[in-house]
């Protein structure tokens, strides 16, 4: 059974251009307002892409020209859901190249 009352909002699109890289972590935009359920990472640079949740530790690659999508939501069950936490910083690592990493951030509302 559906709940129509529940409705999906984006957070502003954040985006970093690659040329600015420099090999360290860099934030990808402001941490998450929100407790999102799905987050979407765009690699339009030149340049794989390393990611993390600390801005230390590395959790996870993106290869240049390609995306990423955490479907969190999709692991719900019997009326629990996984999200990422509010107030997670997203960082990313990579060489200078050209094109621009986006992340794009769904969270539930009502």
């Amino acid at each position: 059974m559906s709940n129509l009352g529940i409705k999906v909002f984006y957070e502003p699109l954040r985006s970093i251009d690659s040329a600015i890289f420099t090999g360290a972590y860099q934030a990808l935009g402001a941490p998450l307002v929100h407790s999102p359920f799905l987050i979407k990472l765009v690699n339009t640079s030149t340049m794989p892409v390393t990611i993390s949740l600390d801005g230390v530790t590395d959790d996870d690659i993106c290869p240049q020209g390609s995306f990423y999508l955490y479907d969190e939501g999709a692991n719900a069950s019997r009326g629990s859901v996984l999200a990422f936490k509010a107030k997670t910083q997203v960082w990313i690592r990579g060489n200078a190249g050209v094109g621009r990493v986006y992340l794009v951030v769904q969270y539930v509302g009502g």
